[in-house]
This record gives C-alpha cells, sequence and structure tokens, in this order.
C-alpha cells in the first residue's frame, strides 16, 4: 500500500513539473519580453525628446547606430542607457528584466561593435582651405584642427594609484584628443597614467604605427604646454591671449594677436572635451569595470559624440554646455610628421604669420 502511495505522489509531482514548465515559465519569460518591449517602447518609442534624455541621441539615430552594429535594439538601448546615465547593472537588470550576466555580456558585445566602427565614425581631417572666409580660421591655412588633452577619473588598483595620480590629487587617465573645425573627433588616445605630462603624450601617439598622422605642410593647433614644433602650432608663452579686438583689453604687439586669435581657433578642442562630458556621465565619475574597459568607454563615447554630430541637425549636448554646465625606422613615412622638437623654421613661421595678422587688424582699424 505504501509503495502505490508513493507512486502516485511521484506521477503526481511529475505531471505538476511539467505543467509548471510548459505553461508557467512559458508565461513568466512572456511577461519579462513585454515588460522589456514597455520600458524600451517608454525610451524611444514616445518622443524624440524623451528619447534624447535617456539615450542621447534621436530615434533616427538611434535606428542607424542599430543597423551599423546589426543588433538588437533592446542591446543597444541597455548601452546607451548606461553611459548615459552612468546606471549600475542591477538597475538595467531590474528595468529590462535580464539576468546580470546576460546584461554585462549584451554590454561587452555592443562595446566591441561601436569600436569596430572606428574607421565609419572617426573624422577624416580636411585642411583649412586657402579661400576660408571663416574669421577664426582664415589665417591658419592647411590646418587640420586643434588637440589637447584631458583627465577623465578611473577606477584602478591600489598599487597603481601614485602613477594614476593628477596634481590635483585625482585618480584619473590622460586622453588625448584631436578634434576638427566642426567638434567631431580625429583622434583618440586614453589609457595614459594622470601623471603623465600631456607632451609625453603626444610623442606616445605620433610615435605609434596606429597612432597619429599629421601630413608634413599641415598641422594642429597646440596649447602652450607642447612645443613649437612641425605639425603643432604653439601660442608665445608668457604673452597674453584673452584680449579682444575692441574694447579696453586690445593687443598691444603681435604676439598678443596672434595669441588671441589662436586661442578663439583652439578653443574647439575645449569645447569638444565639454560636450563630450556633459553628454555621457559616466565619463563624469570613476566607474567599476576594469582599467582596460574604462579606456574603451572613452574611446566608444567618442565615436558615439561624432555619429551623433552626423545624423543630427541640432546636437542638443550644446545648448546644456551652453547653459551652464615610436614607429621603427623601416616603417617610417617621409610625408608624416613623427617628431615634437622645438623648430627654429616653426618659431619663424610663427613670427611671419603673427606679424601679418597683426598689421591685417591695424590697417582695419586705421591704426
Amino acid at each position: 500500500m505504501m509503495n502505490i502511495c508513493l507512486m502516485m505522489l511521484l506521477w503526481m509531482y511529475n505531471l505538476v513539473d511539467k505543467h509548471y514548465k510548459k505553461y508557467i515559465l512559458k508565461n513568466l519569460s512572456l511577461v519579462r519580453h513585454e515588460t522589456q518591449l514597455e520600458y524600451l517602447d517608454s525610451l524611444i518609442g514616445s518622443s524624440d525628446i524623451n528619447c534624447v534624455d535617456q539615450l542621447r541621441m534621436n530615434k533616427r539615430t538611434f535606428r542607424v547606430l542599430c543597423e551599423l552594429l546589426r543588433a538588437d535594439g533592446r542591446q543597444v538601448c541597455m548601452f546607451l542607457h548606461t553611459l548615459a546615465h552612468h546606471v549600475k547593472n542591477r538597475t538595467i537588470r531590474s528595468r529590462f528584466k535580464r539576468s546580470g550576466e546576460t546584461i554585462s555580456r549584451y554590454f561587452n558585445s555592443v562595446l566591441h561593435g561601436v569600436l569596430r566602427l572606428q574607421d565609419n565614425l572617426l573624422c577624416v581631417p580636411e585642411p583649412v582651405p586657402a579661400d576660408c572666409t571663416d574669421d577664426r580660421w582664415r589665417w591658419f591655412k592647411n590646418c587640420l584642427g586643434a588637440l589637447d588633452g584631458t583627465y577623465i577619473q578611473v577606477r584602478v588598483l591600489e598599487n597603481d594609484k601614485p602613477r594614476y595620480r593628477t596634481r590635483k590629487s585625482d585618480i584619473a587617465t590622460n586622453v588625448l584628443g584631436v578634434c576638427s573645425r566642426d567638434l567631431k573627433f580625429i583622434f583618440v588616445f586614453p589609457g595614459w597614467e594622470g601623471s603623465a605630462s600631456n607632451s609625453i603624450v603626444l610623442r606616445d601617439a605620433i610615435s605609434n604605427p596606429n597612432g597619429l598622422k599629421v601630413p608634413r605642410g599641415c598641422y594642429y593647433l597646440v596649447d602652450e604646454g607642447y612645443s613649437n614644433a612641425e605639425g603643432f602650432l604653439s601660442p608665445y608663452r608668457g604673452t597674453r591671449y584673452h584680449l579682444k579686438e575692441r574694447g579696453q583689453r586690445i593687443p598691444s604687439n603681435c604676439e598678443e594677436y596672434f595669441n588671441m586669435k589662436h586661442l578663439c581657433a583652439r578653443n574647439v578642442i575645449e569645447r569638444c572635451f565639454g560636450l563630450l562630458k556633459v553628454r555621457w556621465t559616466i565619463l563624469r565619475s570613476p566607474s567599476f569595470y576594469p582599467l582596460k574597459t574604462q579606456c574603451q568607454i572613452i574611446s566608444a563615447c567618442c565615436l558615439l559624440h561624432n555619429l551623433i554630430r552626423r545624423e543630427m541637425d541640432v546636437d542638443p549636448a550644446e545648448c546644456q554646455l551652453d547653459n551652464g554646465t615610436k614607429v621603427d625606422e623601416n616603417d617610417r613615412d617621409d610625408d608624416i610628421v613623427n617628431t615634437i622638437e622645438a623648430s627654429h623654421e616653426w618659431n619663424e613661421y610663427r613670427n611671419m604669420l603673427a606679424m601679418q595678422m597683426y598689421n591685417e587688424w591695424r590697417q582695419r582699424r586705421g591704426l
């Protein structure tokens, strides 16, 4: 009798288990799927305003990105939402009803996909033409853009903190950024320790086989922290530059006038960094990803920045910003600048350019 009862109990248990697996789990999966679609629709399906607020791009740009990545929209949405708001894995897990391991896998998959788009998304530099009429750039013929370094906070091992500590005691990586006149990134080089100077980072960038390439005869505008060398035009050191063409604070000599015009043009890289940090919250504070992943995130944010500026007529981050907030000898190319040593020729070129600028300005003012 006991054996018969036990067999009945086992039969009933198997029957309930089959029913649970066939119907209950299926229904739970459908509920999770519907919840994901509901949340995704709340982010990108209602309006462009909400989509920009949550993902930093409008719906059309989001679709373009998904097509470029050939990825599922939900995965891309999770990735962008993490970058835009620096939310943790558990927050995404509760919103999209996915496991932490799945979300981590999706994040890394989309991250590597974005990095593979660098040939498509990085801006190709174009020199300033001889007939340029833009008052900020017309003096800088053959200029490709501007470059500078910026600090982005990272989380590193305790033993590595002294190397990554900046002058302001932040733990950060020194990121070299190069941008065009229209605020698009041409080259990004993250990973150097915060204690490294900008000039050291630049030396490494131009000596790297896959690094920054500056054709001879062209150049980038740099600040006074860099040498005035072939390919890199810097302002005069120890000379005022926060001046105006009219009013009381006008330039008194050609060096001051040159510095003023140089600053007006070079300011594009400062604005580019500002837009980047306003757009992607994850760049404003250290994250818990490994250091290599943190550097990849920085590069991905720059690539996505270019996509947004390319596809959207108006960059919403600009309004927010305005409102406040070594190559081997055998592989060396003679047509590429591969040193940044101070050059007498470039000092002479700067002096000639400064004098031409200043003389024209004086003639216009009748001085």
